[in-house]
């Protein structure tokens, strides 16, 4: 079956996409990186963590692909801003547009897990991987997802998630199975870690908050909810008002486990 990406394009998906950073997002790969390096982000969306990439790498050549056009044209206005050289294009991960060996490190945040085959995705990366070089790979684990205070409304997203996910045959609990697909893939010499994200600090949980409110009830994985018959109108509504609680509760707290890899070519 065709890829179906659950979150969407939408502005409050973008906008959680802007917030991440090399930083943030792909700290395990950056004592790996150094100037000259030629590095491929697949999955660029906006391009933040992209441009970052860039400029560790500079005067590497640096290209950012996304399945979709949408994003990209903020992204080479992000690069033209901070004056690093990074081509962005639309790209297909199981089909991608480059020679045997022509990237030091191929990097991918949070992708696979939207993948119905991210086995093959893996091979294909590490296709257009030098030998010698990097394959990085970093996803969310949403069933290790945690929060509190505790709230049935949040159980019910979470559920949702998944059921969601799973029928775009996607896989929303990747973190723990990137070693698994790694080894599938004939990918032996491989660093697995994990990282996570935490939100906590009132402007943290008010910006998380509000942006899955507006995603639960206006966005591809709202629109998805109700074409597939797995939820309405009412119960987004509610998922996103339980949303809005846990980010005005003072003691609000929320951690995301992510599975990590970094494969040697």
């Amino acid at each position: 079956m065709a890829d179906t990406y659950t979150h969407g394009h939408a502005d409050a998906v973008l906008a959680s996409h802007r917030r991440r950073t090399a930083e943030n997002s792909a700290g395990y790969l950056l004592p790996h990186l150094r100037p000259g390096l030629d590095l491929l982000d697949v999955g660029c969306g906006p391009g933040t963590i992209t441009v970052d990439l860039a400029a560790r790498v500079a005067p590497g050549r640096v290209v950012g692909l996304d399945v979709s056009a949408d994003p990209l044209e903020e992204a080479r206005a992000l690069a033209g801003r901070a004056g690093v050289a990074v081509g962005f294009a639309v790209g297909d991960v199981y089909a991608l547009d480059a020679d045997d060996g022509s990237f030091d490190v191929v990097h991918a945040h949070q992708v696979l897990q939207h993948l119905t085959d991210p086995v093959a995705a893996l091979r294909e990366m590490a296709r257009v991987c030098r030998p010698g070089g990097l394959v990085a790979v970093r996803d969310v684990d949403y069933a290790a997802v945690t929060w509190y205070p505790a709230d049935p409304g949040l159980d019910d997203w979470l559920e949702l998630y998944h059921r969601v996910a799973r029928r775009n045959g996607a896989e929303p609990d990747a973190g723990r199975r990137l070693l698994a697909w790694a080894h599938a893939a004939g990918l032996r010499d491989v660093t697995a870690s994990t990282g996570s994200w935490c939100w906590a600090a009132p402007a943290e949980r008010e910006w998380w908050g509000t942006s899955w409110a507006a995603r639960a009830s206006a966005s591809s994985f709202a629109e998805q909810a109700v074409a597939y018959g797995l939820a309405d109108r009412e119960r987004l509504e509610a998922v996103a008002a339980a949303w809005l609680r846990w980010a005005a509760a003072d003691d609000g707290w929320l951690g995301m486990l992510h599975g990590e890899l970094l494969i040697r070519v």
